[in-house]
């Protein structure tokens, strides 16, 4: 599966235990989205384009409310990477 950079970076800070918060409007319709990572950063690389294509390949999902996190696919399709720690 092709998967760009952002979409790679944004994968693995899922893949390390963050997450991904939406902010909705009246009608219902995402129109933020801010990845955290587990150390409690903003992920800038994360835009509503690549949440939306994210989201379309069911790499990420959100279950009762909570906000979005990786799917077993999601983890599948990203590509090893060391921290940079």
């Amino acid at each position: 599966m092709n998967i760009s950079k952002n979409e790679q970076r944004v994968l693995h800070a899922l893949a390390q235990g963050g997450l991904i918060k939406v902010i909705k409007d009246e009608k219902n319709r995402v129109c933020q989205a801010d990845c955290i990572t587990r150390d409690g950063w903003f992920l800038t690389a994360c835009n509503i384009d690549i949440f939306k294509k994210l989201r379309k390949r069911r790499l990420i999902r959100s279950s009762g409310g909570a906000p979005y996190r990786i799917t077993r696919e999601g983890l599948e399709a990203v590509r090893a990477e060391l921290s940079q720690r």
